[in-house]
C-alpha cells in the first residue's frame, strides 16, 4: 500500500471516529445544519489565520486565486462550467439573490409547491407585498398518498402553469426542490425543469439538500437557476453554498446580497463610473460580482477541495468515494427508517423518500386522543411537536426533526456515513418514551 496515501475509511463506526461529536451524542438531524470531519478543522483554521497574518495580501491577492480553485472543484463535482458557479453563504441567500434581482411586471406569477422551505416561502410573500408579482401555491397533494407521485406532481405543476396563462398572466418563475426539507422527500425536479423549459418559465431549483446527497449534473439538467448548500451533505464547514447561473441568465442577476463592489450600475450620461477597489483582472462581471461581498469570513468556501478529497476515502461494500457515501447513506436511511417504524408500530413515506438520506417516520400519536379535540388545530399540533423535540434535545443527547403533514405528526431522520442501525434503534426508543409522556398529558405543562 502507498504509505503516502491516506487510509480508506469504512462507512459506519469507523467513519464516526472522523467527527467531533460529544461523547454519547447521536446526531440524527444532520440535514438541518450538517457537520464536517475533524481533518478539515486545521484547513479551515489555516485560512482564517492566513487572513490575519497578512490581511491585505490574503484578501486582495491570495483569496481570489484560492476561491477560483474552489469554484473549479465544485464545478467539476456538478459537471458545470466554472464560469457559472459562485459561492454564497447558504441556500436561502441563493433564493433571495435570484428573486430580488428579477424585475417584475403586473401579471407576473411565481409558482411553487406547498412543501417549499419556510424561509423561501416568506421570501415569495415579501416580494408579493413589495413588487407587482403574485404567487400560486400548489397544495392539493399529500405524502405518501398517490397524489404525491412524481407523475401527479408533474401534472399539477403543468396544470398550474396552464391556469395562469389562461388568466392572461405570465408564469415568470417556478421554485421547486431537489429534495424537500419537511417532509424529506425527492422531488421530480428533472421533469419539472423540462416543463418550465417547454413553457418559457424560469426554473429556480432549491437544491439545499442536493449537493453531496444525490448525483447532480448541471449540464444535463440545465436549470435557469440552481443553488445548494455545501455545508449540509458535502461535509464542508458552515456556511457555504454554491449558486449556479448559466451564462445566458447571468445578466438577470445584477446584484449580490448585499450589493457590493462588484455591482455594475447602468450607464448614465454625465455620471462617472464607480471604481471597484476589489476588482481582479480577467474575471467576468458575474464572477467578479460574487468574489467580494463585504467583509465576512469566507474560509469555508476554500475548504471545498479538501472536503471532496476526504469523501474519496470513504468505502462501503466494495464501493468508494461518492458512490460509497451515497449508497451507504441511502441504505441506512431505508433500513433505519423501516426499523424505527417497526419498533413504533407505524410506517414511513417509503416511495417518496427512496434514494435519499431521509427517513420520514409516522409518530404513533392520535391527535384527538392526545388533545381531546376532534377538530385539528395546527398550532396545537406544533405545540406538542415542539415539546417533544425540546425534551429529546435536552434529556436524550439527540434531536428529532418533528413536523406536521396531512394532519399527522412525523419525524424526519437524517442518515449519514457515521450512523448505524443502532442509532436508529436508539431514536425509536427515545421517541416511544416521548409518546408515552405525551399520552400522559405532560406536554400540557408548557408555559
Amino acid at each position: 500500500m502507498d504509505k503516502t496515501r491516506p487510509l480508506p475509511i469504512e462507512c459506519g463506526k469507523d467513519a464516526a471516529k472522523e467527527f467531533r461529536f460529544a461523547d454519547g451524542y447521536v446526531n440524527l438531524n444532520h440535514g438541518s445544519f450538517g457537520t464536517y470531519p475533524t481533518c478539515l478543522k486545521p484547513i479551515l483554521r489555516h485560512y482564517q489565520d492566513a487572513s490575519e497574518v497578512q490581511t491585505d495580501k490574503f484578501i486582495r491577492h491570495d483569496y481570489p486565486r484560492l476561491l477560483d480553485r474552489s469554484r473549479e472543484a465544485i464545478a467539476n463535482y456538478l459537471n458545470a462550467p466554472t464560469e457559472a458557479c459562485v459561492f454564497i453563504s447558504n441556500a436561502t441567500t441563493g433564493l433571495n439573490t435570484v428573486l430580488r434581482a428579477l424585475v417584475y411586471e403586473p401579471g407576473d406569477v411565481i409558482v411553487y409547491f406547498s412543501t417549499i422551505y419556510g424561509a423561501c416561502e416568506k421570501t415569495v410573500e415579501y416580494l408579493t407585498e413589495t413588487t407587482p408579482v403574485t404567487s400560486l401555491k400548489i397544495t392539493n397533494f399529500t405524502y405518501p398518498d398517490p397524489s404525491s407521485s412524481d407523475e401527479n406532481l408533474s401534472k399539477l405543476f403543468g396544470n398550474a402553469i396552464s391556469s395562469i396563462k389562461a388568466e392572461g398572466k405570465k408564469p415568470k418563475l417556478a421554485i421547486f426542490d431537489t429534495i424537500s426539507s419537511l417532509p424529506g422527500v425527492r422531488v421530480p425536479f428533472e421533469r419539472l425543469t423540462e416543463i418550465c423549459r417547454e413553457n418559457g418559465v424560469l426554473s429556480c431549483i432549491d437544491g439545499a439538500h442536493g449537493v453531496g446527497h444525490i448525483p447532480l449534473d448541471m449540464i444535463k439538467l440545465d436549470p435557469d437557476f440552481f443553488f445548494s448548500n455545501c455545508h449540509k451533505w458535502l461535509h464542508v464547514p458552515r456556511g457555504c453554498a454554491v449558486l449556479y447561473i448559466p451564462v445566458r441568465n447571468q445578466h438577470l442577476v445584477r446584484s449580490t446580497l448585499p450589493t457590493s463592489h462588484g455591482f455594475t450600475p447602468l450607464p448614465q450620461p454625465g455620471k462617472a463610473d464607480i471604481h471597484n477597489v476589489m476588482a481582479v483582472a480577467g474575471k467576468s462581471a458575474f464572477v467578479a460580482n460574487f468574489e467580494f461581498v463585504g467583509t465576512i469570513d469566507n474560509s469555508p468556501y476554500l475548504c471545498i477541495p479538501a472536503a471532496i478529497e476526504w469523501r474519496k476515502r470513504l468505502t462501503w461494500q466494495g464501493k468508494s468515494g461518492e458512490e460509497a457515501v451515497m449508497s451507504y447513506s441511502h441504505d441506512v436511511a431505508a433500513r433505519g427508517g423501516a426499523l424505527m417504524a417497526s419498533l413504533l408500530g407505524t410506517s414511513t413515506m417509503i416511495s417518496a423518500e427512496s434514494g435519499t438520506n431521509f427517513s420520514n417516520v409516522l409518530v404513533p400519536l392520535d391527535y384527538a386522543t392526545v388533545t381531546g379535540k376532534e377538530e385539528f388545530e395546527f398550532a396545537t399540533a406544533v405545540k406538542v411537536a415542539k415539546w417533544m423535540s425540546d425534551e429529546i434535545m435536552h434529556l436524550h443527547n439527540t434531536f428529532l426533526a418533528f413536523y406536521i403533514h396531512g394532519e399527522k405528526w412525523w419525524v424526519r431522520v437524517s442518515s449519514q456515513v457515521y450512523l448505524t442501525l443502532g442509532d436508529y434503534e436508539y431514536g425509536a426508543r427515545v421517541l416511544n418514551e416521548m409518546c408515552d409522556r405525551v399520552r400522559r398529558g405532560e406536554w400540557r405543562d408548557i408555559v
